[in-house]
């Protein structure tokens, strides 16, 4: 089976999928890069991993590059396409051969609501991609988020054909029990958070969140790690609640070297709310064996967060204050969470088990049979009902 994957460039988030495609089909598994890699990205630290693989097209480079992607278009089995131009797959689309596009959802606005449903070419881009061939019947897609299905559903897309997707990581594998006891020997409870300092991060959560732990007497320090246009206006806030003794802005750490303050943390917490597509810091905290307080907007929040079982899940601030404070003087639910958040990365969310449960998808697909997938990556995935 030949599969292509087209996106825009190789990052760490997509390395360990693609390896493992790798490892699977040898040859016959190509990532077609479309657009070199942002120098924003290059200064924060970030790899050109375009550079260093075998399996990367750089459609960008050059005309025989570029050809050689779009033909690849036409005699790949299958085909996922995370951002491409679609010149490059047009003619594919045009033959309903099988193809799956990788989406988180529809209605987030980044850009606010009237700049993007006012703006002629993202409705544009949404109908080419996603409207114009809408009775395809190969085409299928794969949803990195929780509240994608109910997207595409409201507007009628990919009816029956979405599929539950998202990050796949590196997973690193420890002697679980004693790395959280390594957590329990911290002299404060060590609370971290990680993101970038922008809006729809909320960092703001974390200054009402210390200073209310502080004014109880709980015994904690937050170690806030990421950079951004918000971060001295947060440092400053952090001063004049005079929080410095409980707040430490690590700033911008390298990604490889988030997993080494992960690993220390006993608690994590996620305040993105529905902007965030995914969050693969949840992915890497659970892997990292923290007890997880997150909010329920987060993309991959409630796909990969079962609430009082492996994390817990907020709705609104009170929330996260009680079961930040709840997890502080509880160390057994903490353990609890910390044991079942890594198992479930470790058993049911790998790059391995992704690739095989695809693998099954697309042979399911081919041979016009029902895929037996029930949970997990690849599986089908339907409307998200929020709790209340």
């Amino acid at each position: 089976m030949k599969v292509t994957f087209y996106s825009n460039f190789l990052t760490h988030h997509q390395l360990p999928f693609c390896l493992e495609m790798k490892k699977k089909l040898g040859d016959n598994f190509k990532f077609v890069s479309t657009v070199k890699i942002f120098q924003w990205r290059l200064d924060l630290g970030f790899e050109n991993l375009d550079d260093q693989y075998d399996f990367v097209i750089k459609a960008y480079e050059n005309e025989t590059e570029y050809h050689k992607a779009k033909q690849l278009a036409l005699d790949s089995d299958v085909v996922i396409i995370g951002s491409t131009t679609d010149d490059l797959i047009v003619e594919r689309l045009k033959q309903d051969k099988i193809t799956f596009r990788y989406r988180a959802r529809v209605f987030i606005f980044p850009d606010g609501f009237w700049n993007t449903v006012l703006d002629i070419k993202k409705l544009k881009l949404f109908y080419d991609r996603h409207i114009k061939f809408r009775k395809n019947k190969n085409l299928y897609l794969l949803c990195a988020n929780a509240y994608g299905p109910n997207d595409f559903n409201f507007l009628h897309l990919y009816k029956n054909k979405i599929y539950r997707w998202g990050y796949f990581l590196k997973t690193n594998i420890y002697d679980i029990n004693h790395l959280i006891q390594q957590k329990e020997n911290n002299k404060k409870i060590e609370i971290i958070w990680v993101a970038r300092f922008i809006k729809c991060k909320h960092p703001e959560i974390v200054i009402k969140l210390a200073k209310n732990l502080k004014k109880q007497n709980y015994h904690f320090v937050i170690k806030m790690l990421g950079n951004g246009k918000l971060e001295e206006k947060i440092k400053r806030k952090i001063k004049k609640e005079h929080l410095e003794d409980v707040i430490e802005v690590v700033g911008h750490v390298p990604s490889d070297k988030v997993k080494d303050y992960m690993e220390k943390a006993n608690i994590f917490i996620g305040t993105s709310d529905s902007q965030e597509g995914w969050g693969a810091v949840i992915n890497e905290s659970m892997n990292a064996g923290c007890a997880i307080v997150a909010n329920e907007q987060m993309g991959s929040v409630p796909i990969l967060i079962k609430h009082r079982k492996n994390g817990m899940i907020y709705h609104k601030y009170s929330q996260l204050e009680n079961n930040v404070k709840e997890l502080i003087k509880s160390p057994d639910l903490r353990k609890k969470l910390s044991i079942n958040a890594y198992e479930t990365i470790t058993n049911e969310w790998t790059s391995q088990i992704a690739v095989e449960n695809l693998m099954n998808l697309f042979t399911a697909i081919i041979n016009e049979k029902e895929c037996e997938i029930k949970e997990g990556p690849a599986s089908k995935a339907n409307n998200y009902i929020r709790k209340k």
